[in-house]
């Protein structure tokens, strides 16, 4: 089949599957909205991003995703960049070098096939800890910054009260999944913004007129903040969870059709979403596994769930845009902070799997180059070696207040508890390293014998 007769099926299962179960499309559509109102209010906020070319841009995205991959794959934000950047309060600049800096990255890795080599380098319990320390910044940057200056019951409409009340229905979202938790938040949020807001707002008020692009060029001082805060410890988590793991899932989610993308396609959709929208000021974007997951748990089934998505934010990007801003300005804080919590949350919810021998990217190479399924399993130490590496990198993204600390951290940690393996390898001449579990009555485990790389079995 040519490429274009592909693009024919696909928009031909996009209108089918759009007209047979619309319902189920327009909820899918809304399935990553808990992971996109909360961290693009809070970056607008900020003044780290420009809300009107993040949603042109990002609609953009998503309608160029939804015809030429044909299956509702997210378009969110890049969310180490964006911890980082509501954390420390990057400037618009700052926001903008370090996506400018990701996408030609993942270009030049996609271009080169380097992605490979970089799954290798890159422990995935580095990933998670990243992942973790992104999500627990958030954590405390919502509670901190918006939650504990409220009272409890003053004003009347933002207070702990109020806050309490959307974490029980935050609760109530978790036991019943299909509940738009974010989207239903916001719009509570919106009301309450609208009946409160001042008359008059310090002269600035709803600007009617079309979005105005503004290009800007960042400063050398943000191009080194950007590039190493942010970019560098985002660079493992979207080639692996927004790239390889996404085409993993996307085959077992769509195993007949549409075709699965390869990872080279993904990368270059990533990669040139950011090398255009964020000279604009664009919030940098990516894919995500478990945007599309929950896409698919809210009932998306073809692209046709995110192109829709799409030409609204579009639509309001380039009718409202930054006009917003001033409404957004009184949302309530109580609300906006239990929606950043939940958002963080969220995200370290990723480490709860990083005692497993093998991840899904991991088992999604392994498959590939070798025709293996099924995951082997840790042994104790291997577990609490994991949960090491990934505690260390946690540790020095929160107490130095950089992912890249927490990166080489957990980095150094990984390989030097290797240390004794390279050397006892050494000492047998690349053969057999026998080491023993904790538990003697499940026998000893071989680890990487010669050619045939490492394999690990109980005898």
């Amino acid at each position: 089949m040519t490429y274009k007769e592909t693009l024919r099926a696909i928009t031909r299962h996009n209108v089918h599957t759009l007209r047979t179960s619309p319902l189920a499309e327009l909820s899918g559509s809304l399935g990553d909205l808990g992971t996109l109102l909360p961290l693009m209010i809070a970056m607008t906020l900020n003044d780290s991003i420009n809300l009107g070319s993040t949603l042109v841009f990002s609609g953009l995205a998503n309608i160029f995703t939804g015809v030429f991959f044909g299956v509702p794959l997210p378009v969110q934000p890049m969310k180490a960049i964006a911890a980082v950047a509501i954390s420390q309060r990057f400037s618009r600049e700052e926001t903008a070098a370090a996506g400018l800096t990701m996408g030609v990255a993942v270009l030049v890795l996609s271009a080169t096939g380097l992605l490979r080599w970089l799954h290798r380098v890159v422990p995935v319990p580095v990933v998670k800890g990243i992942q973790v320390g992104a999500g627990l910044s958030l954590v405390i940057s919502g509670g901190a910054s918006m939650i504990k200056p409220l009272g409890w019951a003053t004003p009347v409409w933002d207070n702990r009260i109020w806050a309490m009340g959307a974490f029980v229905f935050l609760l109530v979202a978790v036991l019943a999944p299909r509940i738009p938790y974010a989207l239903i938040v916001f719009i509570v949020g919106l009301i309450i913004a609208a009946a409160t807001m001042p008359a008059s707002d310090d002269g600035h008020g709803f600007a009617a007129g079309i979005w105005h692009p503004s290009p800007f060029v960042p400063s050398g001082k943000a191009w080194r903040v950007g590039a190493i805060d942010a970019a560098i410890p985002q660079l493992p988590l979207t080639t692996l969870n927004s790239v390889l793991a996404v085409v993993s899932l996307c085959g077992s989610l769509f195993p007949t059709f549409p075709p699965t993308p390869s990872t080279t396609s993904i990368g270059f959709s990533v990669a040139l979403a950011n090398l255009i929208g964020c000279w604009f000021g664009a919030m940098p974007v990516c894919h995500g596994s478990g945007g599309l997951a929950g896409q698919y748990r809210f009932g998306a089934r073809s692209g046709s769930s995110v192109i829709i998505l799409g030409l609204v934010k579009f639509i309001l990007g380039l009718f409202v845009g930054e006009a917003i801003i001033p409404l957004l300005r009184s949302f309530p804080q109580g609300l906006l902070g239990m929606m950043v919590l939940a958002a963080g949350v969220e995200l370290s919810k990723v480490g709860q799997s990083v005692a497993e021998a093998r991840d899904l990217w991991e088992q999604a190479e392994d498959d590939n180059e070798n025709g293996r399924r099924g995951l082997s399993k840790a042994t104790e130490q291997e577990s609490r070696d994991r949960w090491m590496v990934m505690l260390i990198t946690v540790a020095g993204c929160l107490a130095f207040k950089n992912d890249a600390v927490g990166f080489i951290a957990g980095l150094v940690w990984h390989w030097g508890l290797r240390v004794p393996e390279l050397v006892e390898r050494i000492r047998h001449g690349h053969g057999s390293v026998r080491l023993r579990q904790d538990n003697p009555e499940q026998g000893e485990t071989l680890l990487g014998v010669n050619h045939d790389g490492p394999e690990s079995r109980t005898v």
